[in-house]
C-alpha cells in the first residue's frame, strides 16, 4: 500500500505528484489554487485526446461532451479537489474512471444515443472557501451568487477575485437552470468512505442515501493578554472556554443514535505561544441521519458554547456556514444500475449508506441520480491512508462502463 493511486489505474499514475502536501501528507489540492490548476489541464488534456470538446461553466465546473450538448443528457464524473492532506482515490478516482469507461466504450465502438457528459465539479470538499460542493450548489441555486462570490479562504481574498483570476466572469455566477434542466441522469462513482463492502465481500455497491450535515463556525472572544503576567483569576481566555466546549461534543454526540460531530480545524488569534488569545475560533462538522437529530445536536452544543463562554468571562458567535438535508437516492437511477449490474439471475448489488456529502445529493433534489461506491477495505478517507486496491478500482470502471453502455 502506497499513499498514492500510482500502481491502481494509468489516470492516478499521471496525477501522483501533483499536490503533494509534505507537511500533513496525501494531497492538498484546493479550487483553483495551483495544484488545481494543473489537474484542470490534465483533465482538459486527457478528454480532448479521446475527442471530447471541454467547456467551463459560469460556476468554474468543468464539462467534456461526448456529442453535442442536449436534453435527457447523460452525466457521470467527480471533483479533482481534496481535503488539506486527504487521499488519493476522493475525487479523481470518480474523475478518471469516467475518462476510462469512455475510452473502453470508444474502443468497442460505442456511440451514445443521448447527451453524455464528464463533469467535474468545483470546490466539493469546501477546504479552501468553506461551503462544500459550491460548484454544484451555484449551479442548482442552492446557494445565493451573492454570498458565494463573498466568501474568503485563509489568506482573505475572496471567491469573487479567485475566479476573476482564473477567468471566470464573476457576474455570471450562479443558477443554471439551463444546463441543469438538460440533465437526464447523474451517476457519480466514488471511492467508499467508511468501512462497509469489505465485510461484505463485494467490490462495488450503489448508495442509497447521505446523512444530513452541515457545517458551523463557534468564535470565540475575551481578552488577549500577557501569559505570564496575567493571574489566573484575571483571565478572559477563550481558549479555555473553546477548549471545555470541544472536550464535550464527543460524549454529547454519542448519546444521539447515529450522530457524528466533529472539530477538525481550529484558529487562534493571535496565536502566540507566550500571548492568552483574543479570539478562538472553531468549526464543527455535525450529521446523523435524521435532520431534526443533527440540528439537536448542535443546538446542544451551542447551549454548552454559551454556557462555558459566560463562565470564563467571554463571548460567543455561532454562524451556519452550510446545511446540507438528508438524501434519499431516488429509486429509478438505483434500480437501473442493479439491473445492468446483475442482469436477471444475479445476487443484487449491496446497497449502503454514507455519511459523506457528495455533488451527487445536491443534484439529486433536481435530477434523478446515483452512485456507484468502490470498496475501500479499511474504511478511512480524508486522510493519506486512503485506498482502493487495483483490482476493485478496476470493477468501479468495469461497472460504470456496463452503466453508461446500457443507459446512454
Amino acid at each position: 500500500m502506497t499513499d498514492s493511486g500510482a500502481t491502481v489505474l494509468p489516470g492516478l499514475a499521471e496525477i501522483a505528484d501533483v499536490g503533494r502536501d509534505h507537511v500533513r501528507g496525501g494531497y492538498t489540492r484546493h479550487l483553483l489554487d495551483d495544484a488545481e490548476r494543473t489537474l484542470r489541464d490534465w483533465f482538459v488534456e486527457r478528454a480532448t485526446r479521446l475527442g471530447l470538446d471541454v467547456e467551463v461553466d459560469r460556476n468554474g465546473n468543468t464539462w467534456a461532451w461526448w456529442g453535442a450538448p442536449g436534453p435527457d443528457a447523460f452525466i457521470t464524473g467527480s471533483h479533482l479537489d481534496s481535503v488539506p492532506g486527504g487521499g488519493a482515490f476522493d475525487g479523481p478516482l470518480g474523475v478518471v474512471s469516467a475518462l476510462d469507461a469512455v475510452a473502453r466504450l470508444q474502443a468497442e465502438g460505442h456511440r451514445p444515443s443521448r447527451p453524455t457528459a464528464i463533469a467535474v465539479f468545483a470546490e466539493e470538499e469546501g477546504s479552501r472557501f468553506g461551503v462544500a460542493c459550491l460548484g454544484s450548489r451555484l449551479l442548482s441555486g442552492a446557494i445565493s451568487p451573492e454570498r458565494a462570490l463573498a466568501l474568503t479562504d485563509a489568506d482573505g481574498t475572496s471567491l469573487e477575485a479567485v475566479l476573476a483570476s482564473a477567468g471566470i466572469d464573476p457576474s455570471g455566477v450562479g443558477p443554471d437552470p439551463d444546463r441543469l434542466s438538460g440533465i437526464g441522469t447523474f451517476v457519480e462513482l466514488h471511492v467508499e468512505q467508511g468501512r462497509g463492502l469489505v465485510d461484505l465481500g463485494a467490490p462495488v455497491a450503489v448508495a442509497s442515501s447521505i446523512l444530513g450535515h452541515g457545517r458551523w463556525r463557534f468564535r470565540f472572544t475575551g481578552q488577549g493578554n500577557h501569559a505570564g503576567a496575567t493571574l489566573m483569576a484575571d483571565r478572559r481566555d477563550p481558549m479555555v472556554a473553546a477548549a471545555a466546549v470541544i472536550a464535550g461534543i464527543p460524549s454529547l454526540a454519542r448519546q444521539h443514535g447515529d450522530a457524528r460531530a466533529t472539530v477538525g480545524r481550529l484558529r487562534s488569534v493571535p496565536g502566540g505561544t507566550n500571548v492568552i488569545a483574543s479570539a478562538v475560533e472553531f468549526w464543527l462538522d455535525a450529521r446523523a441521519g435524521d435532520d431534526a437529530v443533527t440540528q439537536t445536536v448542535v443546538a446542544e452544543i451551542t447551549a454548552t458554547a454559551r454556557a462555558a463562554a459566560t463562565a470564563n468571562g467571554c463571548d460567543v458567535e455561532v454562524t451556519e456556514e452550510s446545511w446540507s438535508a438528508r438524501v434519499d437516492f431516488p429509486d429509478g437511477p438505483r434500480t437501473a444500475i442493479d439491473r445492468v449490474l446483475v442482469g436477471a439471475d444475479g445476487p443484487a448489488v449491496p446497497v449502503l449508506p454514507t455519511g459523506a456529502g457528495h455533488d451527487a445529493g445536491v443534484l439529486s433534489a433536481h435530477v434523478p441520480s446515483a452512485m456507484l461506491f468502490v470498496r475501500n477495505p479499511t474504511g478511512v478517507s480524508h486522510a493519506p491512508e486512503e485506498w482502493s486496491d487495483a483490482d476493485d478500482c478496476a470493477a468501479g470502471v468495469d461497472a460504470l462502463t456496463r452503466v453508461m453502455r446500457e443507459l446512454t
